[in-house]
């Protein structure tokens, strides 16, 4: 039996995911994937691994929050002020 983050870390091992597919598919709550997913950048660090982030995005304007360090998913684009935001997606490599 594995706990959560070793079953996280296998998924994003595999394969990239947001924080809804991860909390869909080991059913928990979004808000807990955000906690495991910081102590996962730091645990991976140990075996030469490292948690990639692939950037959120605005829809209605494109702009990239390519320098945001915080995990969770941003609220609105600084450029056009819209709330349309893709989710950021994790992987491990």
């Amino acid at each position: 039996m594995q706990t959560v983050r070793q079953q996280m870390t296998a998924l994003l091992s595999q394969q990239v995911c947001s924080a809804r597919d991860l909390s869909q598919r080991l059913s928990i709550q979004e808000k807990e994937v955000y906690s495991h997913l910081s102590h996962i950048s730091r645990s991976v660090v140990s075996r030469r691994q490292r948690l990639v982030i692939v950037p959120s995005r605005c829809l209605a304007c494109g702009y990239v929050f390519k320098e945001r360090k915080r995990l969770t998913r941003p609220s609105r684009c600084p450029r056009c002020r819209g709330e349309r935001i893709e989710e950021p997606k994790y992987q491990v490599v």
